[in-house]
């Protein structure tokens, strides 16, 4: 699994992904149905992004399909709007890291731990973080 710390990373290394995948096609004859994006928030408070796409619709991934039709292939060509992608992220759909590489929907709050790491990801999905001009400090 590949995260990256901004969205645009994540979308670049889906499209070389898919591009590595489908190495009869290239670039200009790629013809991609969906677009699936998963945001993570680190036990540090990071966030980070994984991205995917897909030939066919409905091709399960790591991540939560967004897109699909036209709108994928226009995200795979770079035509879109990276702050409008983050302001339609669902924050209940953001996973937290529990546990080194463990992942859930939200942190878990009976141990210390976990209330602390809860208290640290309060904050999570705020106008800040999904300001992509926030990500360049």
């Amino acid at each position: 699994m590949s995260m990256f710390s901004t969205l645009e990373e994540a979308i670049d290394n889906a499209r070389e992904e898919y591009l590595a995948d489908n190495p009869e096609l290239t670039e200009d004859e790629a013809s991609v149905a969906q677009f699936n994006l998963q945001k993570y928030v680190m036990q540090d408070g990071d966030i980070m992004w994984q991205a995917e796409f897909f030939t066919d619709e409905g091709d399960e991934g790591e991540c939560l399909p967004i897109r699909s039709g036209e709108a994928a292939q226009a995200i795979f060509d770079g035509d879109f709007d990276e702050i409008e992608l983050r302001q339609e992220w669902q924050a209940e759909n953001t996973l937290h890291e529990w546990d080194e590489g463990e992942f859930q929907l939200e942190p878990s709050v009976d141990t210390e731990e976990g209330r602390a790491a809860a208290e640290e990801w309060e904050d999570d999905n705020t106008d800040a973080d999904n300001n992509y001009a926030d990500d360049e400090r």
